[in-house]
């Protein structure tokens, strides 16, 4: 499981060998989700209601979403914004597992604590997040951009969106956002870990006698629980996120639909509870559910699987040398 285990210190990865294993996870997961992702931005900005009863709304649900987006920008669509997204998920990966395994470490050896407490690994995980959030914020907000702009396309590629918006916007463009990430963030990385880690002590407690290992498909089921969970707890800051992060871009959202300008976080959450109900902080929360099971569940079995393949590699190494001598 992840995080610091004082029993299994003798083989345990070095800081290096977890930073390979977050990306690898980081960037395998990225792959399959990003169709999801970019179906939930697309509802996150979008100011009319998700409905059918809404004449103006562009979108409606998921299948409609898809087919929409499918035939009117092509599949490809479905992977804008993949390059500074695949970056975003390597850097965020290594930052976050490579925090959280020094973190729970830490713990353990200088406070004395229980480095495989829940309460711990929410804890440890939280702060792990928030470090890797303001690694890559700016590629999360090139990202979005890049998913939000429809036909002409105001940015043609990456290095150009991003010499764009520094003279035109300045370098704190990039960390438009900030605040809500870093206030979801920390709750939402938290309960993921936390929740994976009490699934895995129920999944232990519920196994049959005598059943050797926990196994890959445990971890995929126990990582996508806890996606779901903190996913659905934290929902709302990851909606204003996304409408700050599209600030001063709104030329290239008018095929979408409304615009609206906000002036700070307590504005916009103000604007949307005003203008949209208390539904408007959920909207695109079914592909962004479906999404954080996939990429929470994946990102966790990648994560042990290639750990435990790194782990396995080094005890083959270790032992090759004991002989040797």
């Amino acid at each position: 499981m992840v995080g610091y285990d004082p029993r299994a210190e003798e083989g345990s990865l070095s800081s290096t060998q977890v930073a390979v294993a977050g990306s690898v996870s980081g960037l395998l997961t990225r792959v399959l989700i990003n169709p999801l992702d970019v179906i939930k931005i697309r509802f996150q900005l979008q100011i009319e209601r998700l409905s059918l009863l809404e004449p103006a709304a562009k979108y409606h649900g998921i299948l409609q979403a898809t087919s929409t987006i499918f035939r009117e920008e092509g599949l490809r669509a479905f992977w804008k914004g993949h390059v500074p997204a695949q970056l975003l998920s390597i850097s965020y990966g290594a930052v976050q597992f490579v925090s959280f395994e020094f973190l729970t470490k830490f713990v353990h050896n200088a406070m004395m604590y229980d480095s495989r407490n829940p309460f711990m690994h929410f804890v440890c995980g939280g702060l792990a997040a928030c470090s890797a959030t303001v690694t890559v914020q700016p590629l999360d907000t090139l990202r979005t951009r890049f998913v939000a702009q429809g036909e002409p396309k105001v940015y043609r590629s990456l290095w150009h969106a991003v010499a764009t918006m520094y003279r035109k916007e300045g370098s704190l463009s990039f960390y438009r956002g900030l605040t809500p990430t870093l206030l979801a963030v920390f709750p939402y990385a938290g309960l993921q870990f936390a929740f994976y880690n009490i699934f895995h002590r129920i999944s232990e407690w519920a196994m049959t006698p005598g059943c050797t290992g926990k196994g890959n498909v445990e971890n995929l089921v126990c990582g996508s629980c806890a996606g779901v969970i903190s996913k659905t707890v934290t929902y709302p800051f990851d909606l204003l996120k996304k409408r700050l992060q599209v600030e001063g871009f709104e030329q290239a959202r008018t095929a979408f639909g409304q615009v609206r300008t906000y002036n700070g976080f307590l504005d916009c959450a103000y604007q949307v509870a005003r203008a949209e109900g208390l539904t408007g902080f959920f909207k695109g929360l079914s592909p962004s559910v479906l999404k954080a099971a996939a990429s929470t569940g994946f990102s966790f079995f990648w994560y042990e699987l290639f750990c435990d393949i790194l782990g396995s590699h080094k005890q083959d190494r270790i032992r090759m040398l004991a002989t040797s001598e």
